[in-house]
């Protein structure tokens, strides 16, 4: 059985500031951290490995006795996975959460050091690679997350996994309160993982449109009346996108093939090498609906543990 780590005792609230795509920076985890929540980031989201490098000093500087995370793309078209290993190895990041392939050589390098690995996972079949690659815990992505998401309700999978593995636990998808961080607990999760309520902070790196419109939603059409929609034409894997986004950029998804972009060669300007324009195509969960102004991470981890301590 995979020990459960540490330092889920010293966090303030069970609750992971999730790893965003152009959203998640030092500025953020560093708040995250010290607002007493896991903060997180991408290894992709630092343009370069020169700047991943700098990045994590500047965090570990700040937050030299609190845990943080970096999220690895662990897939043959991420043509920076060898050097962003060599980062994480050089400086000993605490939490390594890896997403499109959990790889047993990966988690024990990781491990070599005494990382800890928490792998993303939308189903049980995932799941099973994971344990067998010896992570130390699952990521219950579930039906309303934003980013990659999966299809299950929390409330089918979370005990699926449960049943077959021992270890940490995080919960995904459209938790917008500290209420909705204790169902999480009760169900059987560790941790709660939470993405699209840390868009709107201001540490965050989202553009100033991006958190109005997470703030300000509009509804989508009929019949779910949702302001995301889960489609696998952006980026190739199935995701939420907030409907808002796509129309501003012109983007008609029933005459859009499937995306095949790899993220791994966004440019500094926020394009591919194909001109498009993926830092205005922007990402949200359901939990978006829930959203209510800009805050900052302190506000914002402050009202979640209110919150959690009613429920």
């Amino acid at each position: 059985m995979p020990a459960k780590p540490s330092f889920l005792s010293k966090l303030r609230i069970p609750v992971v500031a999730a790893p965003m795509f152009l959203v998640s920076g030092p500025e953020l985890v560093i708040a995250s951290c010290k607002s007493g929540v896991l903060g997180t980031f991408p290894a992709l989201n630092p343009r370069t490995d020169k700047l991943l490098d700098e990045w994590l000093v500047k965090i570990k500087s700040e937050i030299s006795n609190a845990p943080y995370g970096v999220n690895l793309i662990v897939h043959k078209t991420n043509n920076r996975l060898e050097t962003n290993m060599e980062q994480i190895v050089k400086h000993k990041v605490p939490v390594v959460i890896t997403s499109l392939g959990a790889v047993k050589d990966v988690v024990d390098e990781i491990h070599r050091y005494g990382g800890v690995v928490f792998h993303d996972v939308t189903n049980i079949v995932h799941a099973r690679k994971a344990i067998s690659a010896g992570v130390d815990g699952l990521i219950a992505v579930t039906a309303g997350a934003g980013g990659h998401a999966g299809l299950m309700s929390p409330f089918a999978l979370v005990p699926q996994l449960r049943n077959e593995f021992d270890g940490t636990i995080l919960l995904g998808g459209a938790i917008s309160t500290g209420g909705g961080v204790r169902a999480a607990k009760a169900l059987g999760a560790d941790l709660a993982y939470l993405g699209t309520q840390f868009i709107a902070t201001k540490e965050s790196m989202a553009s100033q449109a991006y958190k109005e419109m997470c703030v300000n939603p509009k509804l989508g059409p009929p019949p779910s009346f949702l302001p995301t929609v889960y489609t696998d034409k952006i980026s190739g894997v199935n995701a939420n996108f907030l409907i808002e986004s796509l129309e501003r950029n012109g983007i008609d998804l029933s005459a859009t093939s499937k995306g095949t972009e790899d993220f791994s060669k966004l440019h500094a300007d926020g394009k591919t090498a194909s001109g498009k324009a993926w830092k205005d195509v922007w990402s949200a969960g359901h939990g978006v609906t829930n959203m209510k102004k800009i805050e900052s991470v302190a506000e914002l981890v402050d009202r979640l543990e209110r919150e959690y301590k009613l429920a």
